[in-house]
């Protein structure tokens, strides 16, 4: 299976893997899995960073950095993401979610997602 983690998944398995669900644990595990992350994680963690955010005082350098060195494949925005972000339902309002369910439905990559509103998009969105 192809998987790409949204940002709080994404940021629970590099340096909280307590937080991350079992569920998910197993799949980012799995060694017959593709792992993918989203440039779009990593602006998400640039921005919210420069903000204050508590949760997201990771350095995005660093953790596209340990992506990479473990394997993580990444993933480019393109003109078919934006254009199939437009085309979403109005479930869920924040652009970074909307981009990585649009990623996720173009490049037909599972999204495992920890967020309920996120999980109500059609396609291969997976809560965990």
């Amino acid at each position: 299976m192809r998987v790409l983690l949204d940002t709080h998944l994404l940021l629970w398995t590099a340096v909280r893997p307590d937080l991350v669900p079992e569920v998910a644990r197993r799949l980012v595990d799995d060694p017959a899995n593709d792992l993918f992350f989203s440039v779009v994680n990593v602006w998400e963690v640039a921005i919210k960073r420069a903000m204050g955010r508590r949760d997201f005082q990771v350095d995005p350098a660093v953790l596209r950095r340990g992506l990479l060195e473990n394997g993580y494949g990444e993933l480019t925005v393109t003109g078919d993401h934006a254009i199939a972000a437009g085309l979403l339902p109005q479930i869920h309002k924040d652009p970074f979610d909307r981009i990585l369910v649009a990623q996720a439905t173009v490049e037909a990559i599972t999204l495992l997602t920890s967020d309920p509103v996120v999980a109500r998009y059609p396609g291969p969105v997976r809560a965990v």
